[in-house]
């Protein structure tokens, strides 16, 4: 990855790990270290007692880029106590107007944005993975992850988030397809998430075995090493980050069907897979095996850092 010479890039976000790494993810193609500025969530008596988010005297941000609906009101603040002079960016569709650009996934993005020229889609959403990051790191991972050499395989699950929840018939499925891929010859390593409940911790690592390898959230995350060692992904439709890393690597992506709960988030969940699989061709559905495939590995973040740079650039 190449930064510009950017000299001052602030990250606005609340402190929730998903949104802070994409504004992240954008920043760092302008500077190193962006400053991060995280939007407390304290109510009350507590609120009085945080640290202001912002002082005048710091050096000016030439881009503030931005995530979630908390920090719309301190984005444009702090648009407005800089004279309007930083390039502010949001990475969904705000609920305050105010902002020079806006990104919004593909999977939220409805007719009537097409006539908003600082709006422009985006597939998924950005993050901090590129095969930059991860190529130094494979070797050694497959070394230690497959001594024998099989092939590896990647599994990522999530958590129940109101579209897709995690019950017994969900554990089974996940274990029944890893259980599957084993006797297929692959090397399976399992990785769950912030999100992931503490039932779906233990009814994976049940599946601790010679050729499976489940993280068990007590020892360092080895969530990079998995991606760079993978040979193929399975991944539960629960995420839309982790499928967009996943595709960054060129490597065959599949997606886990869980338990759905019917409402306007499985909606937008499902709306994003069928883009991903039958619009993009990016992705495929699990029916049992991982094959090899091919696509143009996918990177948004430096898509969607290039529209920026070409409005900075403007005189």
């Amino acid at each position: 990855m190449t930064t510009s010479n950017t000299t001052c890039v602030w990250a606005v976000a609340e402190s929730k790990a998903g949104t802070l790494t994409q504004c992240l993810g954008v920043g760092k193609e302008f500077h190193r270290e962006p400053v991060v500025k995280l939007i407390s969530r304290a109510r009350g008596l507590r609120k009085l007692f945080e640290p202001r988010l912002f002082r005048k005297k710091e050096q000016r941000p030439e881009l503030v880029i931005s995530c979630g609906f908390r920090a719309e009101p301190a984005v444009l603040d702090i648009k407005a106590a800089y004279g309007g002079k930083p390039l502010t960016v949001h990475l969904q569709r705000p609920r305050i107007e105010g902002y020079d650009l806006v990104f919004v996934s593909r999977h939220d993005w409805v007719d009537e944005l097409n006539e908003r020229p600082n709006y422009h889609s985006m597939v998924g959403v950005p993050h901090q993975i590129t095969w930059a990051r991860l190529a130094p790191l494979r070797d050694a991972a497959r070394r230690r992850l497959s001594p024998d050499g099989r092939p590896i395989a990647a599994v990522f699950v999530g958590g129940s988030n109101g579209a897709y929840v995690y019950d017994d018939r969900t554990h089974q499925n996940i274990k029944s397809s890893i259980e599957q891929l084993e006797k297929e010859g692959w090397r399976i390593v399992v990785s769950v998430s912030r999100r992931s409940e503490d039932h779906t911790q233990q009814a994976l690592s049940a599946l601790n075995g010679e050729n499976i390898a489940v993280w068990d959230r007590r020892s360092e995350n080895p969530y990079l090493d998995y991606m760079a060692a993978a040979d193929a992904f399975l991944i539960a439709k629960d995420s839309i980050t982790m499928p967009c890393e996943a595709l960054a690597t060129g490597k065959p992506v599949f997606t886990l069907d869980l338990s759905p709960v019917v409402g306007p988030r499985l909606d937008k969940f499902e709306r994003y897979h069928r883009d991903l699989h039958e619009t993009l061709r990016l992705t495929r559905p699990f029916e049992g095996k991982l094959e090899s495939y091919s696509y143009e590995p996918l990177d948004e973040t430096r898509r969607i850092a290039s529209v920026i740079r070409s409005q900075l650039n403007r005189p």
